[in-house]
């Protein structure tokens, strides 16, 4: 039986606003298969709050799941909000008394997430030029962040990545001579660890709110988060799929490796190279290609029937491109 979670947002008004305050125009925003976001507010004698809601719909094992529990999620937001990157500020991490399950409740941030819109409606026009360095400091303060104990998180480096992703990839039973040909290359010219950082781990245009005022108004969607290569973030931006149309502006479609390295440097992130990021790009775009096949073989399978699976499972043929670009110009 389906939660009823208007219902549910109703009985927790009360608890965060106080006798009276009320739940009002709960929308669901997004569903995928195990996760639910909430947008809603609280209106009571203090006024309306404007918040999101984020609930896990299906069972978590931290042992076998890449992604964090929404505790070590909250306990994040708040690490990283006190270092002074732009985090959903958080109001409160569900209980067994809220009926919600697991769960936890931001402030709303306004602006607008859609990466393609971000890089090419005229609304943006003014911040534009500057997202690549903001997205170089922000990546500065998180890495500088102390990773909170309490989130228990993983340690990834390349080649933790690459075995996790090979493994994938053979019993996905695919052939598909360029994967084969970068897995093989990476694993050549894998850099020299360095000292593990904390890590967004999914810090890409898409998951940032723009403002048309302000530029990056919040970094979204922490779940990914673990300690690695401060390259991996640096490098996952860059990936040619998150460019939404706009291959010219490495950085998010719409900046430039230099402005984001600068902006790395400027707010006092470790030494880094454009060589290390443009590895972990590549590792990157061979990540999300096997990610591809993963999604299209899910559909075909019949584990899932949604048809978003089949479609983005199509675009494997896109990262084989950019691989080829990457290796070409002597990654």
């Amino acid at each position: 039986m389906s939660l009823d979670v208007p219902a549910a947002l109703s009985r927790l008004a009360v608890r965060l606003g106080g006798e009276g305050a009320r739940a009002t125009d709960a929308q669901r925003l997004t569903g995928g298969a195990s996760m639910e976001t909430w947008a809603f507010a609280i209106v009571g004698e203090g006024g309306r709050d404007d918040l999101i809601l984020r609930r896990r719909t299906a069972a978590f094992d931290p042992e076998t799941s890449r992604s964090t529990s929404l505790a070590a999620e909250a306990a994040l937001i708040r690490a990283v909000g006190a270092r002074g990157a732009p985090a959903p500020a958080l109001v409160h991490l569900c209980d067994a008394a809220d009926g919600l399950g697991e769960a936890h409740v931001t402030r709303h941030v306004a602006g607008e997430t859609l990466g393609r819109k971000i890089v090419g409606d005229p609304r943006f026009d003014a911040v534009r030029p500057a997202l690549a360095r903001q997205c170089g400091e922000i990546l500065a303060q998180i890495h500088a962040t102390p990773a909170p104990p309490e989130a228990n998180l993983k340690t990834a480096d390349s080649r933790v990545e690459l075995d996790r992703y090979e493994e994938a990839y053979r019993l996905s039973g695919a052939r598909r001579p360029i994967l084969e040909l970068a897995f093989r290359h990476l694993r050549t010219q894998a850099p020299e660890p360095v000292a593990p950082v904390l890590l967004h781990g999914d810090f890409r245009n898409g998951n940032l709110m723009i403002d048309p005022a302000v530029g990056v108004a919040a970094v979204l969607d922490w779940e990914l988060s673990h300690l690695g290569d401060p390259a991996e973030d640096l490098g996952w931006i860059c990936v040619n799929s998150w460019r939404f149309g706009r291959p010219d502006r490495p950085v998010g479609g719409f900046g430039d490796y230099a402005d984001l390295l600068a902006g790395y440097a400027a707010a006092g992130g470790g030494a880094m190279t454009l060589a290390r990021v443009r590895y972990w790009q590549a590792l990157g775009s061979l990540k999300w290609g096997v990610m591809c096949l993963m999604m299209y073989a899910s559909y075909a399978t019949g584990a899932e029937t949604s048809v978003e699976r089949p479609m983005i499972g199509r675009r494997v043929s896109e990262t084989e491109i950019d691989l080829v670009n990457l290796l070409e110009a002597g990654l």
